[in-house]
């Protein structure tokens, strides 16, 4: 007797205690047993069968197997074609074993195996045809029923697709039923479901690992994105650790957290971690599973990330080349999309289900303190777990008719760095030289661009060109910039969190109020995550009066520097004059290839704003372009502006140094020199085959033994020569190299 209810159009079948595979396209036994239950009830669009997993076909692949039940009863019950009406007592008696065929080839092969019915429904039909013209009464049977029934199951999905792409059919094979039946899975411990095989002629172009988990790039005939396609390890366990993981996680869901648990995800995590350890030891010996520590602590790890964890998206953020998530309403109807560093949008082999949603909203809303309900529909927040980390952008009803809907941005787990952006062809050696000059010249600077352009990923990059002797102060609404791996590199960092111009939570400090509280912080560098409310009054009034002695940076929307200007001046109603505090203003973009399937980013423009205009900068020449993008070499070029020494930016911080002064020649050697340097370190990135020479430890180490040694080059020689500079520095740089990756040749 088969377990099983049908509710709001979904059939669920009990398979713990079944010996079988519980897959239907596996399984003739379990594909039978289904079908028998179809013939049964009727409004049948979801069928689920679960045992230590729940394996899940949706509408359409129910509907195959309808097909296949509807066939029956047709054959059975509406043609009546094994009734007396078309197989007649006399021909019975004539072909009493066509007709014991017959029967057991509708009533047992065909609701397991149609394929194999309808093939020795074909051998019957041969049969017939041969001996038609020597027998009595089997043409009889071949035109009314024989024929009849191939005509029927002809026409159910599962045979006709294979027919009409000219596949050959075997008997017994159950090939043909795997690429047609393709459930989802979810193991019971766990509440997304997944595809487990890939597409029929699909072709793995590409794959890596992200730590133990698989994952396959997938071209799919047809398609122009390409399938991400994952695989963790919690997708691959057998059934005995898939029985530990369920009943571990029913005794530990009930523990409630302490209130100082509560107040650490970290403390949360570990917590947990020993609490499943734990409890899956004590299940498996109670059960007598023999597992060893290490197979312990992989499930337990497998476990708090779907107890305390995001689930799937902890696996997700942890890939590098992972650059969005997309999770659309109605949730559970679709499968997640990314946007992948190498492939662009791709779709999964994820579906979340709305529980899991939901949970994660719960989630969000305790760690951020902002609502996220009916009456306040959008939440802006952050993601930190380990391996990544990300931006969540998440609606819900009235703004979206469907319900619950994530957007991710998900941010490198280490800050970018000027060598890295070099590396991608995002800027060049020049760009990072001059920038570099600029920061230390203590300049204003916008970076702008539209979303999804990097504008803070190289605002982050700016803050690790400032020596660590300066103290820093980071004021945004929702927290991207990596302060917290910035200041493990021993820099003087401080962030401010303000009220979200999108949710407008009242216990957060205005954006306003919040940088007035910077200002009153003492003498720091200034980075604003994004200029883009009634903060922006303060932010350049203080600029202009010379309230900030030292960087001030920030981001802003927009994809020109006219377009900076408007913005601010029109749309945030800063005054025209108060705008002329801003010295530079950098443009990123996302360029596209002719064909549209390429994407990739680019800083497009280096402008610096001049003092001497009244009304409109356009007009009145006030925007200079230091550096422009050239698409046909795909780099920044220097402007004639900036190669003849005209810019009023650069002369300005001349001025201040006494070495400096009146001397382009020597200014521009030292923004070649740093950019040397940066070039330098990104050859030996290449040459070695050691990228982490490009992440912020060694790069700020580089930028600040440049410092040092330039200092040391000016107290022994009376100046800055670059030559000098340049040769001390690459012998340390080798030095250091050798030391810190225990090379023995360099």
């Amino acid at each position: 007797m088969v377990d099983f209810e049908v509710t709001a159009g979904t059939l669920k079948v009990n398979a713990s205690k079944w010996v079988i595979s519980p897959f239907i396209e596996d399984s003739e036994a379990t594909m039978g047993l289904i079908v028998d239950i179809l013939r049964k009830v009727r409004n049948v669009n979801r069928i689920i069968i679960s045992n230590t997993r729940d394996i899940e076909y949706d509408s359409a692949q129910v509907k195959v197997l309808t097909e296949i039940s509807d066939a029956i009863n047709k054959i059975v019950n509406e043609d009546r074609l094994l009734g007396p009406e078309k197989f007649y007592p006399e021909l019975k008696e004539l072909f009493p074993n066509i007709f014991k065929d017959l029967t057991f080839i509708v009533l047992e092969v065909l609701r397991k195996d149609p394929i194999t019915a309808y093939l020795r429904l074909k051998v019957i039909e041969h049969m017939l045809k041969k001996i038609s013209s020597e027998r009595k009464g089997s043409s009889i049977i071949l035109k009314n029923v024989v024929e009849r029934m191939i005509e029927i199951i002809e026409k159910i999905e599962i045979v006709r697709r294979p027919l009409d792409l000219n596949i050959k059919l075997r008997m017994g094979d159950r090939k043909i039923y795997r690429l047609i039946l393709r459930p989802t899975i979810r193991p019971k411990f766990m509440l997304t479901r997944y595809y487990s095989y890939l597409p029929k002629d699909s072709q793995v172009i590409d794959s890596y690992y992200v730590g133990s988990t698989k994952v396959e790039i997938v071209k799919v005939p047809g398609k122009i994105r390409y399938l991400y396609f994952v695989t963790p390890k919690e997708f691959l366990l057998d059934e005995e650790k898939n029985i530990l993981l369920n009943e571990a996680r029913a005794q530990i869901t009930g523990y409630k957290p302490t209130e100082k648990e509560m107040a650490s995800e970290e403390v949360m995590r570990e917590t947990f971690y020993t609490m499943s350890f734990n409890t899956l030891k004590t299940i498996a010996e109670a059960k007598g599973i023999k597992i060893d520590t290490n197979e312990l602590k992989d499930l337990a790890s497998i476990l708090v990330r779907y107890t305390t964890g995001y689930g799937i998206l902890e696996i997700l953020l942890a890939d590098d080349k992972i650059q969005d998530i997309y999770i659309n309403s109605p949730i559970g109807e679709t499968v997640i999309f990314i946007n992948h560093s190498d492939y662009e949008e791709c779709e999964t082999n994820l579906i979340p289900t709305i529980e899991e949603a939901e949970g994660w909203a719960t989630r969000f809303r305790l760690y951020s303190g902002r609502p996220l309900d009916e009456t306040n529909p959008v939440l802006d927040t952050e993601i930190t777990v380990p391996g990544g980390r990300g931006r969540v952008a998440a609606i819900t009803r009235t703004l979206s008719p469907e319900g619950l809907g994530y957007a991710i941005r998900r941010h490198r787990e280490k800050p970018w760095t000027f060598p890295l952006f070099i590396k991608v062809k995002a800027i060049n050696s020049l760009y990072a030289g001059l920038m570099s000059f600029i920061i230390d010249g203590a300049r204003t600077i916008l970076v702008a661009g539209g979303r999804g352009s990097g504008k803070t990923s190289l605002l982050s990059s700016m803050i690790l060109e400032i020596m660590r002797k300066f103290r820093i102060i980071v004021l945004e609404d929702t927290l991207e910039i990596p302060v917290s791996q910035i200041r493990a590199l021993g820099y003087n960092i401080e962030r401010l969190k303000s009220r979200s111009v999108i949710t407008r939570v009242e216990a957060e400090m205005p954006a306003e109020e919040a940088l007035r509280t910077a200002l009153r912080l003492g003498d720091s560098c200034l980075f604003v995550g994004e200029v883009r409310s009634v903060e922006a009054k303060v932010l350049f009034e203080a600029m202009r009066v010379g309230a900030l002695s030292n960087v001030v940076a920030g981001t802003i929307h927009a994809e020109t520097a006219y377009g900076v200007y408007d913005r601010v001046v029109h749309d945030l109603g800063v005054e025209p004059t108060s705008f002329k505090a801003i010295d530079i203003i950098n443009i990123s973009t996302m360029l596209k290839s002719p064909d549209g399937l390429h994407r990739f980013r680019r800083v497009f423009e280096v402008v610096e704003v001049r003092k001497h205009w009244k009304e409109d900068p356009m007009e009145e020449e006030g925007f200079v372009p230091l550096m422009v993008y050239s698409a046909k070499e795909d780099t920044l070029k220097p402007t004639e502006v900036l190669l003849e020494g005209e810019s009023e930016v650069l002369n300005n911080i001349a001025k201040r140094v006494r070495e400096w002064h009146g001397s382009w020649d020597l200014v521009w050697e030292n923004i070649i020199l740093r950019s040397n340097i940066k070039q330098t370190i990104v050859d030996y990135a290449t040459k070695l085959n050691r990228p982490e020479i490009l992440e912020a430890d060694f790069v700020v180490t580089c930028n600040e033994m440049f410092h040092l040694i330039s200092n040391e080059c000016y107290r022994e020689v009376g100046s800055y020569d670059s030559r000098i500079i340049y040769d001390r520095w690459i012998y340390w740089f080798k030095k250091f190299l050798k030391e810190k990756l225990r090379l023995e040749n360099l």
